[in-house]
C-alpha cells in the first residue's frame, strides 16, 4: 500500500465513470447501465485492499494525504496565521465507514436497474454523490469535509427530485431546507473553530482544544465551546436524525427511488453519527460529557417515538422510515452511555443499520416494480407468489429487530449494556422501544407474507437473477458481524482508544 495518492484515487475514482458517460449517447442505455456499475467497482476494490492490509497489521497512517492548499495571515516569523491543507486519511472508524459507503454504492448501482428514464443523468448524479460520500469519510480537515458534505446534498436532491414518486418534489426541497440549515450550522461552526485556532485540521484541533496551554489566534471560553458542541449537535441531528428534526426524512424514504433511499439510510444519515463522534465527542470531551445524559435521553425518546409511530403504518415505507428514526435512536443511546461498550455499540450500531436498511429498501424495489404499491395489505400472501423475496424480507426483518447471530442484536446488546452501566432506569425505559421494534416488525413482515392476498400473482416471478447479488451479499454481511464482530471491533480498536482517552474513559 506504498501507492501514492491511494485515498485520492479512492475518493475520486467514481468521476472517470462521470467522464465516460458525458460521452455516451442517451440512446445506449445498455452501455450506460454496465459503466455506471462499473465505476463503482474501483473504489470497492480500493477500500477492501486498505482494510484487509490494515487487518494484516499495516497501519493506516501511511495512506495520508498532505498537499499546501490555501495560506494567509502573516504573522511574521512563525508564518501563515491561516492555513488551510488537502488532506485525506482514515482512522479506523472512517475505514470501516468508506468500506460501507463503497459496498453499498455499488449495490445501489446494481438496484439502479429498476430506474425507467434518463439513465444517463442519473448515473452521473450517482457517482457524483458516491464521491461525495467517500470523500467524507476520509476528510481530515474540517473545511475539506464541509466541501464533500455540500457534494453530497445537491445530487441527493436532483436523484430524489427527478427519479422520484408521486411528492418527490415536495421531498426534495424538504431534504434541502432542512440540510440546507444544517449546513449553515454547521459552516458557523467551523468558521469559528477556525478563526480562533488558525487550524481546520481535525488533530491539530483537537490537540489546540484540549491542551493545558492551548496556542489559539483567539482565546476559547467554556460557554462559547459548550456553544459549538450544541450547534454540531443540532446540525447533525438534522443528519441523524434526531427527534424533533425528522420530518424531512421520512418523506425522502418515501418517495425517494429505493436505489437513492439505499444510500441515504445506508450512510446519508450516518454521517450524523459520524459527525457527533469525531467532532462533537473529539474536539469537545469535556462538553459533551455534559450532555450525556441529554444524549441518551434523546435516544430513548427517537426509539420510542420511532417504534410506535412505525407500529401504525400501513405502507411498509413508512414503517422503515419510522424505523430508522427508531434505530437511530440506538445510536443516540450508546454515545449518551459515554463507556467503551456503549460507544462501540453505536458504531456497530451505524454499521449494522446502514447493512439492514439497505436489504429492506432493496426488497421494497423489488416489490414496487412488479405491483406498484408498498402498501401492507395490497402485498398480502406475498409467501405464495414470492416465497423467496417473502424469505429474504424475513431475514431482514429479524436482523432488524436484534435477532441473535444477526449485526441488529450485537450492536443493541453493546449500546443498552453501555446505557446500564450508566443509567439503568433510563435503560431500562428504553428496552420497551426494542420490545415494539418486534411488534411493529412482524406486524409488518406477516402482513404481507402471509395477510389475506388481494392479487393473482400468475406471470410474477420471482427474485430476478441480478436481484439476488445484493441481497446475498447484504445478508451475508448482516450475519458475518453478527456470528464474528471482530470484522468490525477490530479495526475499531485503536479508535475507541482515542475516544475514551479524551473522554477520559
Amino acid at each position: 500500500m506504498n501507492l501514492a495518492y491511494f485515498l485520492s484515487i479512492l475518493v475520486f475514482s467514481p468521476l472517470l465513470g462521470v467522464l465516460v458517460l458525458s460521452f455516451l449517447p442517451r440512446t445506449q442505455e445498455s452501455l450506460i447501465k454496465t459503466v455506471g456499475f462499473l465505476a463503482t467497482l474501483p473504489a470497492l476494490v480500493l477500500s477492501l485492499i486498505a482494510y484487509f492490509q490494515y487487518r494484516a497489521g499495516a497501519g493506516l497512517e501511511q495512506l495520508n494525504e498532505k498537499v499546501s492548499w490555501i495560506q494567509f495571515g502573516d504573522s511574521g516569523q512563525l508564518g501563515n496565521l491561516f492555513s488551510i491543507d488537502y488532506e485525506l486519511g482514515l482512522d479506523g472508524f472512517s475505514l470501516i465507514m468508506i468500506v460501507l459507503t463503497a459496498v453499498l454504492s455499488t449495490l445501489a448501482a446494481i438496484a439502479s436497474i429498476h430506474i425507467k428514464k434518463e439513465w444517463k443523468g442519473y448515473f452521473m448524479l450517482f457517482l457524483l454523490l458516491e464521491v461525495g460520500m467517500l470523500g467524507v469519510f476520509a476528510a481530515e480537515n474540517l473545511i475539506l469535509f464541509f466541501i464533500f458534505f455540500e457534494i453530497t446534498l445537491i445530487p441527493t436532491f436532483f436523484l430524489i427530485g427527478k427519479w422520484g414518486y408521486y411528492e418527490k418534489e415536495n421531498a426534495a426541497y424538504s431534504f434541502l431546507i432542512y440540510n440546507g440549515l444544517g449546513s449553515a450550522v454547521l459552516l458557523i461552526v467551523i468558521m469559528v473553530l477556525f478563526a480562533r485556532t488558525g487550524t481546520a485540521n481535525i488533530d491539530a484541533l483537537i490537540a489546540a482544544m484540549n491542551a493545558d496551554n492551548p496556542q489559539l489566534v483567539a482565546p476559547i471560553s467554556e460557554n462559547m465551546k459548550m456553544g459549538m458542541l450544541i450547534a454540531l449537535l443540532i446540525a447533525f441531528g438534522v443528519k441523524l436524525p434526531i427527534f424533533p428534526l425528522h420530518s424531512w426524512m421520512v418523506r425522502v424514504h418515501v418517495q425517494a427511488p429505493p436505489s437513492i433511499v439505499m444510500l441515504h439510510a445506508g450512510v446519508l444519515l450516518k454521517i450524523g453519527a459520524f459527525g457527533l463522534i469525531r467532532f462533537g465527542m473529539g474536539i469537545f470531551p469535556e462538553q459533551f460529557q455534559s450532555l450525556a445524559v441529554w444524549l441518551a435521553v434523546l435516544g430513548v425518546v427517537n426509539l420510542l417515538y420511532g417504534a410506535f409511530l412505525a407500529f401504525v403504518q400501513t405502507d411498509f415505507k413508512m414503517v422503515l422510515a419510522y424505523s430508522s428514526i427508531s434505530h437511530m435512536g440506538i445510536v443516540l443511546i450508546g454515545l449518551g452511555a459515554l463507556n467503551e461498550a456503549g460507544i462501540q455499540g453505536a458504531i456497530f450500531q451505524v454499521v449494522s443499520h446502514g447493512l439492514i436498511a439497505a436489504l429492506l429498501f432493496f426488497l421494497v424495489g423489488v416489490f414496487y416494480e412488479r405491483f406498484q404499491t408498498s402498501n401492507i395489505q395490497n402485498l398480502g400472501g406475498l409467501a405464495k407468489g414470492m416465497p423467496i423475496t417473502a424469505g429474504f424480507l424475513l431475514a431482514g426483518a429479524m436482523a432488524s429487530l436484534g435477532l441473535p447471530g444477526m449485526s441488529g442484536f450485537v450492536s443493541e446488546f453493546m449500546a443498552f449494556l453501555g446505557l446500564f452501566k450508566e443509567m439503568p432506569i433510563l435503560a431500562a425505559s428504553g428496552t420497551i422501544g426494542i420490545i415494539m421494534t418486534a411488534v411493529y416488525l412482524l406486524r409488518a413482515v406477516l402482513g404481507i407474507t402471509y395477510g389475506k392476498s388481494h392479487r393473482d400473482f400468475a406471470g410474477i416471478t420471482d427474485m430476478k437473477k441480478f436481484e439476488f447479488v445484493p441481497v446475498l451479499v447484504l445478508v451475508g454481511l448482516i450475519v458475518l458481524i453478527g456470528v464474528y464482530p471482530s470484522v468490525l471491533s477490530e479495526p475499531l480498536t485503536s479508535t475507541l482508544e482515542t475516544i475514551m482517552l479524551g473522554i477520559g474513559g
